[in-house]
Order: C-alpha cells, then structure tokens, then sequence
C-alpha cells in the first residue's frame, strides 16, 4: 500500500474511532463540545467523516479523552507492542493507563492518597453506577469497596469482581496510599477469577477471561 493510500485509510476510520470512543465513555456531543470548545455540529461532521480531522480539532480531543494522539487517530503500528502510560488525575486520585483505551478491556492501575477521617472512622464513599463489569486487585494498602449495602475491606493479594449497575465507591481505609489494579469493559467484557488456598498450584484453566 503506498504512503498516500494508508493516509487515506487512517483519516476516514478517524470519525468511526471518535464516535466509538465517545460511547464507550458514555459521553454526549453536547458535553463533550463544552469541554473542548468544539462546536455540537463541528463534532458531529467530524464522527460522520464529513469534517477533515486536523490537528487544530484533534488536539483538543486527545486531552479530554487522556489518549496520545497517534491511538486517537489509529496510526500505523510500529511494531512495538509497548504502552507509554501518561498518568492523570481524577477526583484526587491517581491513573495510570495499561491499555489502549479504543475498544477492548480497559485496566488503570490507581493511586489513592490517605483520605481524612471523622473520628477516625473512614467515611463511607459516594456511589456511582454504570454499564458493564468490573474486576480489581489490590496491590498495597487496604481499600473500602462500598457495594450495594454492603462494605468491604479488601488488603493487598485480594481482588473482587461486581456488576457496575450495582451502586458502588471507592476510599482509601488504611494510613499508607492504596494501589490497586483495575480492569473493566463498558460493554460488559468480563473477567472471571477462582480464588484457590493458600499453597496450592494453579491449573490450567484457572483464570479466563471473557465478553458477554
């Protein structure tokens, strides 16, 4: 394929990425114009490959979402399998991107800082839900899952895995910053993990993951 043609291919499949990127984080146009100074109907020509995806557009774009701009358009592949995270912060809390965010499962190692404590009792998080699945591993420090009614303290070597249109939230339950894995899939993409004792060693077959 010659240079002029595999152009031509990575900037018509630029609006089809943007639109789907946009719905896996569930964002509107409307939102999504307010946040970048693009227009609603900038936006929308520019999904619907009616719009050239320049830089003056595509910049502004690549911020909001957290993303490089060569995934944001889908570059060529260089051959280096590699991810450079670029950590941002979100509500006090540090992410670190492990995966390409266009489509697929998405995993983010987290960094939260100690929270402030009220009689030194850990205060109970707000919640959220969403579509999809969740899984996470903690990896230091302990971390208070408020599921549903229900609150759970899960300590470094321990995951857990829930349904996102269950209300849950996140804080920090120790003295020391929680780190912590966590993959999840807006459409549902699940990851399933059989807990064995202590001591034993894992068989083939163990731990599968898998979309549904």
């Amino acid at each position: 394929m010659s240079d002029e043609a595999e152009l031509t291919d990575v900037l018509t499949a630029v609006g089809p990425r943007l639109r789907a990127l946009r719905k896996a984080r569930g964002a509107t146009l409307a939102r999504l114009s307010e946040e970048t100074g693009i227009s609603l109907s900038t936006l929308s020509r520019l999904e619907a490959g009616q719009r050239e995806p320049t830089l003056k557009l595509l910049l502004p774009l690549a911020k909001a979402y957290g993303v490089p701009l060569d995934e944001l358009v889908g570059a060529p592949q260089t051959g280096d399998p590699r991810i450079h995270p670029r950590p941002f912060m979100r509500h006090g809390n540090t992410w670190v991107p492990l995966t390409r965010h266009l489509g697929g499962m998405h995993a983010y190692k987290q960094v939260m800082p100690v929270a402030k404590r009220s009689g030194g009792k850990t205060a109970r998080p707000e919640q959220g839900m969403h579509e999809g699945y969740e899984w996470l591993y903690v990896l230091s420090g302990r971390l208070l899952l408020a599921l549903g009614e229900h609150d759970l303290v899960l300590t470094a070597g321990e995951a857990a895995e829930f349904d996102t249109r269950t209300p849950h939230g996140f804080a920090n339950a120790g003295d020391i910053p929680v780190e912590f894995l966590a993959l999840y899939g807006a459409q549902g993409e699940r990851m399933h993990v059989r807990v064995r004792p202590a001591g034993e060693g894992r068989s083939e077959g163990e731990s599968e993951g898998d979309g549904e």
